[in-house]
């Protein structure tokens, strides 16, 4: 199990997650039309052209979604009861195909479950940056995470 228990958390920690994505015409494709998502500057390289980035623009739910991916394996793989939720998602630069995409987790706050007393409450802030080290997404995980079993 790669992931940590809620006890194993602190304040300040943070990881640079090690894998990195270079995103495919075919991951955009395919997440936008699995999501049923019509927008031209996804799917329509001519409409794409004419628009203020000249290019396809990757879907932004798909980056979303592979910044929290790519965090996974270093926080809470084996640990997690659920997510609660997402909060302050923002996306300062466009993702394009061809760029390659890397994460970084901290943690923000640890908070005791009320209603679990074997699980704890962590918020994450997460970031997600191309090779430019440009920040391109982030936002804040909030996490319920089993605390290490008693032996």
């Amino acid at each position: 199990m790669a992931g940590k228990y809620f006890d194993e958390w602190n304040i300040g920690d943070t990881i640079e997650h090690d894998i990195r994505r270079t995103v495919t015409e075919t991951d955009n494709l395919l997440f936008t039309t699995m999501t049923h998502n019509p927008q031209p500057l996804h799917l329509d390289v001519e409409a794409a052209k004419q628009s203020e980035f000249g290019q396809i623009l990757v879907n932004g739910t798909f980056t979303f979604s592979l910044m929290v991916g790519l965090s996974v394996g270093d926080t809470t793989l084996g640990t997690l009861v659920a997510n609660l939720g997402y909060d302050k998602l923002i996306m300062p630069k466009p993702v394009f195909i061809g760029d390659t995409l890397h994460a970084s987790s901290s943690v923000k706050a640890l908070k005791e479950s009320k209603s679990r007393p074997d699980a704890g409450i962590i918020t994450f802030a997460h970031q997600c940056l191309n090779q430019h080290d440009e920040i391109v997404c982030s936002c804040e995980r909030a996490a319920l995470i089993q605390k290490r079993p008693s032996s």
